[in-house]
């Protein structure tokens, strides 16, 4: 994006903040940003915060809440433009709310659309290859993301992460270092490593606000999990079918890798998956390489194909390796994967989660991965 949009989105941003009465000062708000984990970090947040008996709205990538109320967001994006997010933040402080948890992406940072939300804390979950088809580099990338902690009180940081000195030196405000979660996790919507990291983010914040551990706990214990996060599909088949949106090189290996510890021994991990049309290129023979070294069987199909030929990102992402199957229709990808499941393996579909569209050419169609996967369940079924 060239300076002219951003100034836009800048100029646009200011108009709706003195246009709604600057509404964020009478609440604290949670920014949470980082590559992956932001959504599940999100609602663990918001979770607390109700069992703690606080007034809080939500806006993440799968749903807005204001108090228990769900909002209809109607954005395709994580991170509104101001044009929502200002009257959304007026509404809540209308309603009484005194919290706002807010998932907030490098692209809204870059870009103002969240300009006036008065951040009382910036949580970074970790920083890792992505989106580099927009900020060019990662140093940018990176400098994107740590504008959330510029003015924030608390800059909650994940100790273990590759950036944490190069964000604890940016913080204004108090650091909070975080690491994996001390809880017992025994919570079957919260497997796997990268969720102890999510959970200890969490944590740290619910610290701040003097929220009681039995609170915590609590929350941990019951959470429900995010739509198409680890969402597995149960309709009696003899193996277990996964919807998750892991896209980027991080997260598509630490699932791979945590579903495979849960895998019984000679049963087979089948992968169906792609990459998204016109966005960066640079992740697709990365993600090629981490499924033809996790997986034992692999297909590739559209996701969000744009206008980008299917043929290049097919190359892109299987370079010379090995024979990974292209379907490009996508619902033929998952009826294969399913065909060929054995009693026992895990079929997962990654990269579109919980969205409810894809984007062919310039047209957005309807999609559900989840409801894709369930026809191809019933397919082989009956």
């Amino acid at each position: 994006m060239n300076l002219k949009s951003k100034l836009g989105h800048f100029w646009r941003s200011i108009w709706e903040v003195v246009k709604w009465g600057y509404p964020a000062r009478g609440l604290k708000v949670i920014g949470v940003t980082g590559t992956d984990g932001k959504t599940t970090t999100c609602h663990l947040i918001y979770d607390m915060f109700k069992e703690a008996g606080f007034k809080v709205a939500l806006v993440s990538t799968v749903a807005a809440y204001i108090g228990s109320e769900e909002i209809d967001t109607g954005f395709h994006v994580t991170t509104p433009d101001a044009k929502f997010l200002q009257p959304f933040i007026k509404k809540a402080a209308n309603a009484g709310m005194k919290y706002l948890v807010l998932e907030t992406t490098s692209h809204g940072l870059d870009q103002h659309r969240v300009l006036g939300s008065n951040f009382f804390a910036g949580v970074i979950t970790n920083i890792t290859h992505e989106h580099l088809d927009y900020h060019q580099t990662f140093e940018k990338y990176r400098a994107a993301k740590a504008k959330l902690i510029r003015n924030s009180k608390f800059a909650v940081l994940n100790m273990n992460d590759s950036s944490f000195g190069y964000l604890k030196a940016r913080a204004r405000g108090q650091v909070i270092p975080f690491g994996k979660t001390k809880i017992r996790m025994s919570n079957p919507a919260l497997v796997g490593e990268y969720n102890r990291y999510n959970v200890g983010a969490a944590v740290a914040v619910a610290k701040i606000l003097g929220i009681r551990y039995s609170v915590v706990s609590k929350v941990v214990k019951n959470f429900a999990g995010v739509p198409g996060r680890m969402e597995e599909i149960k309709l009696g088949q003899p193996f277990r079918a996964m919807v998750d949106f892991a896209h980027t090189p991080n997260a598509l290996e630490v699932l791979l890798r945590q579903l495979r510890k849960e895998l019984p021994k000679s049963r087979n991990l089948i992968l169906v998956f792609g990459s998204a049309g016109l966005r960066d290129k640079l992740k697709r023979p990365m993600m090629g390489q981490i499924a033809a070294r996790l997986a034992d069987q692999v297909i590739i199909t559209a996701e969000d194909p744009r206008t980008e030929s299917l043929t290049e990102i097919y190359k892109q992402i299987a370079g010379s390796g090995p024979g990974f199957i292209r379907e490009d229709n996508r619902q033929l990808a998952i009826n294969k994967a399913v065909k060929s499941a054995k009693m026992g393996d895990i079929v997962v579909v990654t990269g579109k989660g919980h969205e409810k569209s894809m984007c062919f050419g310039k047209e957005e169609l309807p999609w559900s991965d989840q409801e894709a996967v369930k026809k191809a369940i019933k397919l082989v079924r009956d």
